[in-house]
């Protein structure tokens, strides 16, 4: 059905005088502008705070990298101390000497080593 220009349609509102429809665009403006100003800060609000938990994430990754450097310079030393005591335990070793050939999947066996004969710095009671 067709829109009929009659001024009971309620799909047309009414304007108001002229004085007031200035003074109430204006009062629309004003609150846009408070709730955009609101909006704005809220926002810049979210933003400083993921700032800060990305840069308290960055300082804790960072000291975590840091244990694990030094964990890896420790185990590094470690190795360095046990294959020095493997090579000149190797030589001496009457187990690994004896003529009983070992499987020849296995190079070393785990119990081919006497824990007698090993000591570490790390492991001392």
């Amino acid at each position: 059905m067709p829109h009929s220009s009659d001024s009971s349609d309620s799909s047309f509102s009414r304007s108001p005088p002229p004085g007031k429809q200035d003074s109430s665009d204006d009062v629309r403006k004003v609150q846009r502008r408070e709730k955009n100003r609101i909006a704005a800060q809220k926002s810049r609000q979210r933003q400083t705070q993921k700032a800060d938990t990305l840069h308290l994430e960055s300082e804790d990754l960072e000291k975590q990298n840091a244990a694990l450097r030094k964990e890896i310079k420790q185990l590094t030393e470690e190795m360095k101390y046990f294959t020095s005591v493997l090579s000149s335990h190797e030589p001496l070793c009457s187990v690994l000497t004896t003529s009983v050939p070992s499987p020849p999947e296995v190079v070393y066996s785990t119990h081919a080593f006497h824990q007698a004969h090993v000591s570490s710095p790390r492991f001392q009671p």
